[in-house]
């Protein structure tokens, strides 16, 4: 074989191997940047659904207090944002949001109070803040997803 033909195939694999090379390097960064657009957006999703059960519980916690009748609507969409989190979230989630409605339920079915009453009854408890372990489980759940996420 003539060496000049060996020096052109030398060249063309050369340049067929820097080429494939940069090719793999681009598909796995475009991998990893949507990964992690992906996980972004799945976090910020999650994020919302648990802003969104917030204020529905404790507005509708409020109207517990103040009321025996349970407003139905209230209720419902409450019911809505558990299911959601059934699908999206852990399991320490949806038991922290499980024991919140459960919370609001029996708040309606007791007699009503006002805020001194509450405050006079129990100022170590969490009559007050019933959120607080559903807060918290929210926290450590978003926390975790950032840290070590299950696609790595």
């Amino acid at each position: 074989m003539d060496t000049a033909y060996l020096s052109a195939l030398a060249a063309l694999a050369g340049s067929a191997v820097g080429g494939l090379t940069s090719l793999t390097a681009s598909l796995l960064m475009q991998r990893a940047q949507f990964n992690a657009q992906q996980r972004t957006h799945y976090i910020s999703r999650r994020g919302d659904l648990y802003k969104d059960f917030t204020e529905e519980a404790s507005n509708t916690f409020a109207d517990a207090i103040e009321h025996d009748v349970a407003n139905a609507s209230k209720l419902v969409r409450l019911y809505a944002l558990v299911s959601w989190m059934r699908v999206l979230s852990s399991q320490a989630v949806i038991d922290e949001a499980d024991r919140v409605m459960k919370r609001i339920v029996e708040t309606y079915q007791s007699p009503n109070k006002s805020l001194r009453d509450l405050v006079a009854h129990d100022r170590e408890s969490d009559v007050l803040d019933p959120l607080r372990d559903f807060s918290n489980a929210c926290r450590d759940e978003l926390r975790m997803q950032e840290v070590s996420p299950k696609d790595r």
